[in-house]
């Protein structure tokens, strides 16, 4: 019997690859307009980042999400990613 293929995804941040369910999707679509993905499925161009506010701080820091979608992310996009990460983070405790 073959093991079923994990798809890892690579971090903007921290540059590591991680399974793609352990890590945040987010989206821009064909109109422009950047959101968090919780799904995996939204349609366009998706960039991944850990659960981690330290790779969060660093991807904003250094624009790397901005460079990784080719547009400018809207502060919002931030905070909602911040709230994931919290959600994230009580549900493990």
């Amino acid at each position: 019997m073959r093991k079923k293929k994990i798809p890892l995804r690579k971090c903007v941040a921290c540059n590591e690859n991680k399974p793609k369910r352990e890590m945040i999707r987010i989206v821009k679509n064909k109109e422009g307009v950047v959101d968090v993905d919780l799904t995996g499925r939204m349609n366009g161009r998706g960039a991944y980042i850990c659960y981690n506010v330290d790779c969060l701080s660093k991807s904003k820091k250094g624009k790397k999400l901005d460079r990784a979608l080719e547009i400018t992310i809207p502060e919002d996009v931030y905070s909602k990613i911040m709230e994931v990460i919290e959600e994230a983070s009580e549900a493990d405790k």
